[in-house]
């Protein structure tokens, strides 16, 4: 079995390529999956990925994760600078989190300039439309592959022996 990468998408995400296309996109979010699903074959990895507006079923679907998955990628939207719940959910999975925003929040308004979510994750894409998707699966591809092949031992410096 191939392993699994959780992708979360928050509320008004389902609107993709009707909801403000001009800052979004006009890519819907069955298409983002489509190329999600193929890229992810390429990595050998299997990807979930779910939508809701409801908080507390994203807080669900993350604590599932812990023992399913072996990352997660989430776009929040909207909670992203609300949820102290998504948060909390993200510290205790223990698994590597990878925020990913269509648009670049911080050449948005003000109250886009803070995420809580970032305080859990590993690393954040935004500005790069739903490419960015493709962006943060290579990223967890690459984490995910970190964790599977151990640290090559260093080498140790010191003085060579002599031989007679």
């Amino acid at each position: 079995m191939k392993p699994k990468i959780m992708v979360l998408n928050g509320p008004n995400l389902n609107l993709l390529g009707v909801r403000q296309p001009q800052i979004y996109g006009h890519d819907t979010l069955a298409d983002i999956e489509s190329r999600l699903r193929t890229r992810a074959r390429s990595h050998e990895l299997a990807v979930d990925m779910r939508q809701s507006n409801h908080e507390g079923e994203l807080v669900t679907w993350i604590q599932g994760a812990r023992t399913t998955c072996v990352g997660i990628i989430i776009n929040p939207a909207a909670y992203t600078h609300t949820s102290v719940a998504i948060l909390d959910a993200l510290l205790a999975c223990d698994l590597p989190v990878i925020e990913v925003h269509l648009s670049n929040p911080h050449k948005r308004e003000d109250f886009r300039h803070r995420s809580f979510v970032t305080l859990a994750a590993k690393g954040v894409i935004a500005g790069f439309g739903a490419h960015g998707y493709e962006l943060a699966l290579d990223a967890m591809a690459k984490l995910v592959e970190d964790q599977r092949v151990p640290a090559k031992p260093a080498k140790r410096a010191g003085k060579k022996r002599r031989t007679n």
